[in-house]
């Protein structure tokens, strides 16, 4: 398992855990538990309660719908996440009825993702989030309507061999996580103070 950072603050148990690893094992990701992730997704706060998430989702087993899913990601993102046994496409609702932009959409579906992971993580369940996708081709391939955009990927499941991933990518699988200290991006007077 990968070792932990030395967070500045303590924060919840499921935030310290979570890890974005890019090397899967084959174990998969059972029916209930992806049931459960969608359910925490379910119940994520959204401006006006109006939900603009939607997800398209595949297991391996699901050959076809994999393999579609797998097509939209970048090329570099499918020399690793091909060992996920669980993909997810999330998708956006960006603009309502008459065609006005929703312009809390995106917020509201990182609240849901923001559930999605913390439900994943208490279940043993490791997710990475990935912004390198065509979505054009999600479009193309799933029938996206005109009104909502395919906006991230999130590959799922188990940590694996990185064995199992190209070498490059290998390298930095278990390097130790770093951020910018809050200093750089909490104000309290005035943008940049």
């Amino acid at each position: 398992m990968k070792a932990q950072a030395k967070k500045d603050f303590r924060v919840h148990e499921f935030i310290e855990k979570r890890w974005s690893p890019r090397a899967y094992s084959d174990k998969p990701v059972s029916q209930g538990k992806i049931n459960s992730l969608f359910e925490a997704a379910r119940w994520a706060a959204s401006s006006r309660n109006g939900q603009p998430w939607r997800f398209i989702y595949a297991t391996k087993e699901n050959k076809e719908t994999y393999d579609k899913i797998f097509k939209v990601m970048v090329e570099w993102n499918q020399s690793w996440a091909k060992t996920a046994p669980l993909l997810i496409l999330t998708i956006a609702k960006t603009k309502d009825e008459k065609g006005r932009p929703l312009g809390h959409s995106m917020y509201d579906l990182g609240l849901a993702l923001g559930n999605l992971t913390t439900q994943a993580t208490s279940e043993g369940i490791f997710l990475h989030h990935m912004g390198g996708i065509d979505p054009q081709i999600a479009r193309e391939l799933f029938d996206i309507p005109e009104n909502y955009e395919a906006i991230t990927m999130i590959a799922a499941g188990y940590p694996g061999d990185i064995a199992n991933i190209p070498a490059d990518i290998a390298a930095g699988e278990y390097a130790i996580q770093e951020r910018n200290p809050q200093s750089e991006f909490v104000f309290s007077n005035k943008f940049g103070e």
